[in-house]
C-alpha cells in the first residue's frame, strides 16, 4: 500500500461513496437507480466534494512548476450510479484508445475511408470507491496493464498481487478495519454482537475479516451474520430489522454496508420503533457521512463508524466555497449539485421539478447551505498526487530534463509506472478518540452481552458451541466458586462464606449450662445429691437405730454412693469437652450404677440363698456375712474397672470435633459439635455391664417376691428393679432414635442424664425414703424386736408361704381351722405366726 493508517472513532453520522480516479476516472457522481433504473438521486458529497478533489488536484498540481514542468495532467470522470455492472460498461472507455479497431468493411457514403475520433490514451486510473468495482475494474485494467490506484476500496481481497497486480491504494485493507472494529467492541466489553453486510466484496470480505479475526482472538461471539442484497426486494430493511431483533441481547451491529444500504437500514429500525436499541458500529464507508442519517439523527445516535485518519484540507474548503454557476462549468453535474444543495431550481430544464424556489445563481456555499468536508478528499487528493508523483520521477529518469513529454514516455509502459508508484511511500499515523454520547443519555456504556455476569458464588455453564452465552449456576451445598467456571467442595471442616468465593471453618459448639436440655437434668441432679445427701446425713446420724442397722449400714452406704454418682455424673456430661472431663465421663459413666446394681444384686442373692437354703436345712448359707457381701460388691464393681483400664490404654480419652452430626442441608447452620471420642458402642459398652448387673437383680427380685417383708427388701428391691427397666427400656429407642436428628447432642445427653438420675431417684424413694421416714417421723417404731433364731426365720416364712397357697385354694373358714390345727403344738410357731401376720 502506498500509505500507512491508523483508524480513529468518529462517533458521527457519515457515509462512504465511490469514485474512480486517474488520468480518466470514474465517480458514483449519483445513488444506485431503482427499478431498473442505472442511476438514482445525486450524491452530494460523496460524489461531488470527491469529483471536485480531483479537479482540485489536478489544477495544483498543473500549477507547481516543480512538478511535472511543462506537463498537464487531464481527467475524464464518469459516474458509475454506485452500480459495479455500470461502472464495469463505463471503464471500458478507459481501454478503448488500445484496442485496434478493423476499419477494412467500413465505408462512407462517399466511398471515402472513415476517420475514427481517436479516445484519449488512459496511462492511469484512480479509484474505484467500492471494492466491488475496483474488482471488476482491476481485473479488466490488468489485461491492458494500465495502473490503478484508489482512495476507499478497503476489501482484503484486493491484496492478492497475483490476482490484482496493477492495483494500489492509499488506504488500508478492511483487515485493518476489522480488527479495529473488534477492539471498539471489546473496549467497549460487548461480547455478543450481530454483523450486516452489503452483497459484494467490500460488505462481505469486510465482515468475513470481522468474524475470521474475532474466532481467532476470542471473546467475542456472532449472534447473526446478515446480508443486505444487491437488489433488495420491497420491505427487506424491515425482515433485517425484525431477525437482528430475534437476538435482543446482541444490541451491537457490526456494519459493512454501503452509505444507500446503510441509510435505508437506519430508517427500517426507526419504523420499527427500535430508535436506541442498536448500537451501530459502522466501517469507513459510513465513516464521517452525514447523508446516511439525515432525518432520522434520532435512531443513529451513539452509533461508533471508524475512518482512516485524515486531515481536513482548508485550501479545498476555500476552493470548494468559492465555486460557483458561472466558475465551474467543466462539471457536467454541478449545476444538479445546486439545485439539491440550495432547494431551488434552475430554469424550465432544471432537475427538481415542483420546486417553489428558483436559483439565483448567486447562492453562495457555506452561506447559504451547510458545508462539511466529505471525509475521503483528501484521499482523492493523495492518490492523485501519488500518480502525479510516480510521473514526475519516471519524467526525471526516462526524459533527463527533456521539457515536456520525451519520446520515451510518449507510450508509457503501464508495468514500468506501477514499478515507480509502489516506490511512493508516505506515513500517516494517528488516531483520536471523542467522548461518547449514548441515546440514553446515560454516561455508562450500554450492554450488548449474550449473557450478564454471574454474580459471586455462581459458576458459568458455558453453552455449547457459543463461548459468549451462558448459564449461572450457583455453587450449592457445600461448594464455592473456584473459578469463573467451576465449583468445588469446601475441606469437611469448612463452609462457603457468604458470598460463596472462598471457604471458612465451621462454627463449633457444645452443650451450654443455660441451654433448656442442660438446665432440667442438672435441676434433677441438684436435687437428687441434695436428697442422698439428707439421706446419708440422716443414717450417719442414727448409724446405731434398728433399722440402719437391719438395712446393712455396708451396703447401704455402696447403694447410697451408687445413686451419689449417678447424679453426679450430669455434671462431666454437660461440661464443655476436655482430657479431665471426658476422662470422669468414662470412669463415672457406668461406676454409678454398678455399685448401686452390684449392692442390690448382692442383697437379693443374699436373701434368696438364705430362703433356699432353709427349705433344705436349717444350717445358715456360706457367704452372707458383712464381710463376704462387701468382698461380692468390689468383686463385681472391679470387673467395671478394670474394663474401664483397658478402655483407657486402648483408645487414650480425647476430643474430637464431629462435623457430620449437625451438616445440615443449609451450610449457614451447619455447626462442629465439640465432644468426647466416645462412640455409641463404647458408650454400649460402658453401661452394658452395668446393665447386666440390673437385668440379673431383677431376675433375683422376681424369686424372692414371696417372701415377707418383715423378714427382708426384697418387694422394695422388686419394684424399684421393675421401674428401673421401664426407664431403660424407654430410653433405648429414644437415645438411638435420635441418631441422625440435628439436636443428637442435645436429646442424647439429655436423656441419658435424665435415665441415670430416675433410676437414682427410684432406688433412693423405694428404698431409703421409707425408712428416713420412720427414723425422722416416727421413732417410736425404730426399737429393736426379739432375737429370732435362722431356723425360726424360716420356718415362718414357709408356714406363711403355706398360708398363702392355702388362702387361694379353700374358703377363708377351712383355712383358718386348718391353721389352728397345725399351730396348736408349738406356742414359739404361734408366735412366729403372729409376726407373720403383723
Amino acid at each position: 500500500s502506498l500509505s500507512t493508517f491508523v483508524y480513529y472513532i468518529l462517533p458521527i453520522y457519515l457515509s462512504v461513496s465511490l469514485f474512480m480516479l486517474g488520468g480518466k476516472r470514474a465517480f458514483p457522481v449519483h445513488s444506485r437507480g431503482e427499478r431498473g433504473a442505472p442511476c438514482g438521486e445525486l450524491k452530494k458529497e460523496k460524489g461531488i466534494h470527491r469529483l471536485e478533489a480531483m479537479l482540485f488536484a489536478l489544477d495544483l498540481i498543473n500549477k507547481d512548476p516543480d512538478l511535472l514542468p511543462n506537463v498537464t495532467l487531464g481527467a475524464r470522470i464518469l459516474d458509475t450510479c454506485s452500480r459495479d455492472t455500470y461502472a464495469l460498461e463505463q471503464s471500458l472507455t478507459f481501454v478503448q484508445a488500445l484496442i485496434e479497431r478493423d476499419s477494412t468493411d467500413v465505408r462512407c457514403a462517399s466511398g471515402e475511408q472513415p476517420i475514427f475520433a481517436k479516445p484519449d490514451k488512459i496511462i492511469g486510473v484512480i479509484g474505484a470507491a467500492a471494492s466491488s468495482v475496483s474488482i471488476m475494474v482491476a481485473n479488466i485494467l490488468r489485461l491492458f496493464k494500465i495502473p490503478q490506484i484508489s482512495y476507499a476500496s478497503t476489501a482484503p481481497e484486493l491484496s492478492d498481487n497475483t490476482r490484482y497486480d496493477f492495483f494500489s491504494r492509499v488506504v488500508p485493507p478492511d483487515s485493518y478495519q476489522a480488527q479495529a472494529m473488534l477492539d471498539i467492541v471489546t473496549a467497549m466489553g460487548w461480547n455478543y454482537v450481530s454483523t450486516l453486510a452489503s452483497e459484494g466484496n467490500y460488505g462481505e470480505s469486510g465482515v468475513e475479516a470481522f468474524v475470521q479475526i474475532s474466532r481467532e482472538t476470542g471473546g467475542v461471539c456472532i449472534a447473526q451474520s446478515l446480508k443486505i442484497p444487491r437488489e433488495p426486494r420491497p420491505g427487506e430493511f424491515d425482515k433485517i430489522i425484525l431477525r437482528l431483533l430475534e437476538t435482543p441481547n446482541a444490541r451491537a451491529v457490526v456494519m459493512f454496508a454501503n452509505e444507500d444500504d446503510i441509510r435505508r437500514v437506519l430508517d427500517a429500525a426507526k419504523r420499527n420503533n427500535q430508535t436506541g436499541h442498536f448500537l451501530w458500529v459502522g466501517s469507513d464507508s459510513w465513516g464521517s457521512k452525514i447523508s446516511p442519517v439525515v432525518q432520522q439523527e434520532s435512531v443513529a445516535e451513539g452509533a461508533i463508524t471508524i475512518l482512516p485518519k485524515r486531515a481536513s484540507i482548508e485550501a479545498f474548503d476555500r476552493y470548494f466555497k468559492s465555486r460557483s454557476l458561472s466558475n465551474n462549468r467543466r462539471n457536467v453535474w454541478f449545476a444538479e449539485f445546486w439545485e439539491e444543495n440550495f432547494g431551488c431550481k434552475l430554469g424550465m430544464h432544471g432537475k427538481r421539478p415542483g420546486s417553489p424556489k428558483k436559483c439565483t445563481g448567486l447562492e453562495k456555499v457555506g452561506r447559504d447551505s451547510t458545508y462539511e468536508q466529505e471525509g475521503k478528499v483528501q484521499f482523492v487528493m493523495d492518490a492523485v498526487y501519488a500518480m502525479a508523483h510516480a510521473l514526475h520521477r519516471m519524467h526525471r529518469d526516462l526524459c533527463l530534463g527533456y521539457p515536456g513529454l520525451c519520446p520515451r514516455m510518449s507510450n508509457i509502459d503501464g508495468k514500468e509506472l506501477l514499478g515507480y508508484i509502489r516506490n511512493n511511500n508516505s506515513d500517516v499515523v494517528c488516531h483520536q478518540m471523542n467522548a461518547m454520547q449514548w441515546a440514553s443519555g446515560d454516561a455508562s456504556v450500554p450492554a450488548s452481552v449474550c449473557s450478564l455476569p454471574c454474580q459471586t458464588g455462581e459458576r458459568k455453564k458455558v453453552v455449547k458451541g457459543v463461548p459468549c452465552c451462558w448459564h449461572c449456576e450457583r455453587c450449592e451445598g457445600y461448594h464455592y466458586q473456584a473459578s469463573e467456571f467451576t465449583c468445588q467442595l469446601c475441606p469437611y471442616e469448612q463452609r462457603p462464606d457468604q458470598n460463596r468465593t472462598g471457604c471458612q471453618p465451621i462454627p463449633i459448639i457444645k452443650l451450654e449450662w443455660y441451654s433448656p436440655w442442660a438446665v432440667a437434668p442438672v435441676f434433677i441432679a441438684i436435687l437428687g445429691i441434695l436428697a442422698t445427701t439428707f439421706v446419708v446425713v440422716t443414717f450417719v446420724r442414727h448409724n446405731d437405730t434398728p433399722i440402719v442397722r437391719a438395712s446393712g449400714r455396708e451396703m447401704s452406704y455402696l447403694l447410697l454412693t451408687g445413686i451419689f454418682l449417678c447424679y453426679v455424673i450430669t455434671f462431666p456430661m454437660i461440661a464443655a469437652p476436655g482430657l479431665a472431663v471426658c476422662s470422669f465421663r468414662r470412669i463415672f459413666l457406668g461406676l454409678g450404677m454398678c455399685f448401686s446394681y452390684a449392692a442390690l444384686l448382692t442383697k437379693t442373692n443374699r436373701i434368696h440363698r438364705i430362703f433356699e437354703q432353709g427349705k433344705r436345712s436349717v444350717a445358715a448359707p456360706r457367704f452372707i456375712s458383712p464381710t463376704s457381701q462387701l468382698v461380692i460388691i468390689f468383686s463385681l464393681i472391679s470387673v467395671q474397672l478394670m474394663g474401664v483400664f483397658v478402655w483407657f490404654v486402648a483408645d487414650p480419652p480425647h476430643t474430637v470435633v464431629d462435623y457430620g452430626e449437625q451438616r445440615t442441608q443449609d451450610p449457614e447452620n451447619a455447626r462442629g459439635v465439640l465432644k468426647c471420642d466416645i462412640s455409641d458402642l463404647s458408650l454400649i459398652c460402658s453401661l452394658g455391664y452395668s446393665i447386666l448387673l440390673m437385668v440379673t437383680c431383677t431376675v433375683y427380685a422376681i424369686k424372692t417376691r414371696g417372701v415377707p417383708e418383715t423378714f427382708n427388701e426384697a418387694k422394695p428391691i422388686g419394684f424399684t428393679m421393675y421401674t428401673t427397666c421401664i426407664i431403660w427400656l424407654a430410653f433405648i429407642p429414644i437415645f438411638f432414635g435420635t441418631a441422625q436428628s440435628a439436636e443428637r447432642m442435645y436429646i442424647q445427653t439429655a436423656t441419658l442424664t435424665v435415665s441415670l438420675s430416675l433410676s437414682a431417684s427410684v432406688s433412693l424413694g423405694m428404698l431409703y425414703m421409707p425408712k428416713v421416714y420412720i427414723i425422722i417421723l416416727h421413732p417410736e417404731q425404730n426399737v429393736p424386736k426379739r432375737k429370732r433364731s435362722f431356723k425360726a426365720i424360716v420356718t415362718a416364712a414357709t408356714m406363711t408361704n403355706k398360708l398363702s397357697q392355702l388362702a387361694s385354694e379353700r374358703p377363708n373358714g377351712e383355712v383358718k381351722t386348718e391353721l389352728c390345727e397345725s399351730v396348736d403344738n408349738s406356742s414359739e410357731y404361734r408366735h412366729l405366726l403372729y409376726h407373720a401376720h403383723c
